[in-house]
């Protein structure tokens, strides 16, 4: 079964009342946005890609530009579930089975905890820290139809109301956004 991973870059971030984009800082010298993408890239999926919106990301992306698939998501302002769409149509263009979302202001997300949740067989399978959901999500192909088009949950909506195709996963490392200057000031 062939199963992408996915990079969800494409909101606005305004929570982070800084000069750049939340995704575009740094920790230890690097991209909040690269950081992330190293830990896919890591899991050795079968493909990668990164959906973009609301802020030219080209720049931090420009060593990974041969590697990764750039998926333009035009309603990213409509909220997460469009970016998750976008993610979705463009592994089922590309022949994937499934995919795996994660979200671009989670750089410490450990490239283990993607490879324990592409591995899951269920149609929906989370990560989970300490028992709390988190990111990422693999989405099998048989739940796409499923997923809302628009609003800030992506597939939050169709794991309640079909609880019973969930897989947790457990996983390691530190599931933390940076949605904040204080987040990023944490970690710096």
């Amino acid at each position: 079964m062939s199963t992408a991973g996915v990079l969800l870059a494409a909101g606005a971030g305004t929570r982070f009342t800084a000069s750049q984009h939340k995704l575009l800082a740094t920790i230890d010298g690097r991209s909040v946005v690269s950081r992330a993408l190293q830990s896919l890239f890591e899991a050795s999926l079968d493909a990668v890609a990164v959906v973009t919106g609301a802020v030219d990301l080209t720049g931090a992306l420009a060593d990974a530009r041969h590697k990764i698939a750039l998926i333009s998501n035009e309603r990213w302002a409509s909220g997460i579930a469009s970016s998750v769409r976008c993610a979705a149509g463009w592994a089922e263009r590309q022949g994937h089975e499934a995919v795996v979302v994660g979200l671009a202001d989670q750089p410490f997300v450990i490239s283990a905890a993607w490879r324990a949740v592409a591995a899951s067989a269920g149609p929906i399978a989370v990560a989970t820290y300490d028992g709390r959901r988190g990111n990422p999500v693999r989405l099998a192909r048989e739940v796409w139809p499923l997923l809302p088009h628009d609003g800030d949950e992506g597939a939050r909506m169709v794991m309640r109301r079909f609880p019973e195709i969930v897989v947790p996963v457990a996983c390691e490392g530190p599931p933390d956004d940076i949605d904040t200057v204080e987040d990023l000031s944490r970690w710096s």
